[in-house]
């Protein structure tokens, strides 16, 4: 056991004045700052301009070149196959000579039925416009009938069934039995060979609602007006817009067929009367005029079905 003395207590004092002194005689010295700098980052770098337009100008070719490729193969072997002196049909390069004002000028006007191709498939898309708007307003109707409807189904859909396989020209003796004139009897032809696919695959999607949907339905208190605008439209229309596809399709074929023996100045009865004055460049020319107004009519119904049912999907 140390004893603390006197002595130590005066010798612990001094030397803490002493480190008090020299804490007190210190100075701060204060470094020099570093010196701040401006750093600038280097901007984005932007796509070079060929990159961009090639970005854009890919797709494009990816969808032209496939079918510019296989149309010259199929001109190259028609002028080959039709060359020969005991070809019936003429070959490409003949029918760029005799029906060249058919191509380059379908908008022409000399008359009542001097007229360009252009016109022609004008008038005949009006007949068209007419007789698939009524087979899909009255086929989207039925259909949902039938589809909501277990005995309309049982009655309806058998007669359907036989009715949709009669050709469309079956028709016509009827309708102008019926009508009496050319015009509204090619419009009835279009109408009845039409609305069968409509009436089919709107039932088809009628009958495959969700329960949930009709559940919500009966929660929410719908009447038959809200639930067929709310529910039912909306649930089946992709089953919807596939039957007016296939039913513009057939619109187009029957209209071609009608006019052959209704006349007038449409697209079909410009074939018949080539046919009759033996215009086989002329033919061929309209065919071709038929064949891309047929496809885009196909592309027009499917592009406004893809834009009413985006986010659903056909189960």
């Amino acid at each position: 056991m140390s004893v603390t003395t006197v002595e130590d207590i005066e010798r612990s004092s001094e030397m803490g004045q002493a480190v008090l002194k020299n804490a007190t005689d210190a100075k701060v010295v204060a470094l020099p700052a570093a010196k701040a700098e401006v750093v600038s980052l280097s901007p984005a770098l932007a796509k070079p301009l060929a990159q961009r337009v090639m970005s854009w100008f890919t797709p494009v070719l990816q969808n032209l070149v496939p079918p510019l490729v296989t149309v010259a193969l199929i001109l190259l072997f028609w002028q080959i196959a039709a060359s020969g002196p005991q070809s019936s049909l003429p070959p490409p390069t003949k029918i760029w000579e005799e029906a060249r004002d058919l191509i380059t000028e379908p908008f022409y006007w000399a008359g009542t039925q001097d007229i360009g191709l252009g016109w022609r498939i004008l008038v005949s898309l009006q007949r068209v416009a007419i007789g698939f708007g009524l087979a899909a307003v009255v086929g989207v109707l039925v259909g949902a009938l039938i589809g909501q409807s277990v005995w309309a189904m049982r009655g309806l859909d058998p007669v359907f069934q036989i009715l949709r396989t009669v050709p469309p020209l079956a028709w016509l003796p009827l309708s102008l039995a019926a009508f009496r004139d050319s015009q509204p009897s090619a419009i009835f032809v279009i109408f009845i060979t039409a609305i069968w696919p409509v009436i089919i695959n709107t039932a088809v999607g009628i009958r495959n609602i969700p329960q949930d949907y009709r559940n919500v339905a009966q929660v929410l208190r719908l009447n038959q007006i809200e639930f067929f605008f709310k529910i039912m439209v909306p649930s089946a229309a992709p089953y919807i817009f596939t039957g007016l596809r296939i039913g513009v399709g057939l619109s187009w074929l029957a209209i071609v067929a009608a006019e052959m023996l209704t006349g007038g100045v449409g697209i079909g009865f410009f074939i018949w009367d080539a046919w009759n004055s033996s215009r086989l460049s002329d033919i061929i020319v309209a065919l071709v005029y038929i064949g891309v107004v047929g496809f885009i009519l196909d592309r027009l119904v499917a592009a406004i079905g893809a834009i009413v049912t985006r986010g659903t999907a056909v189960n």
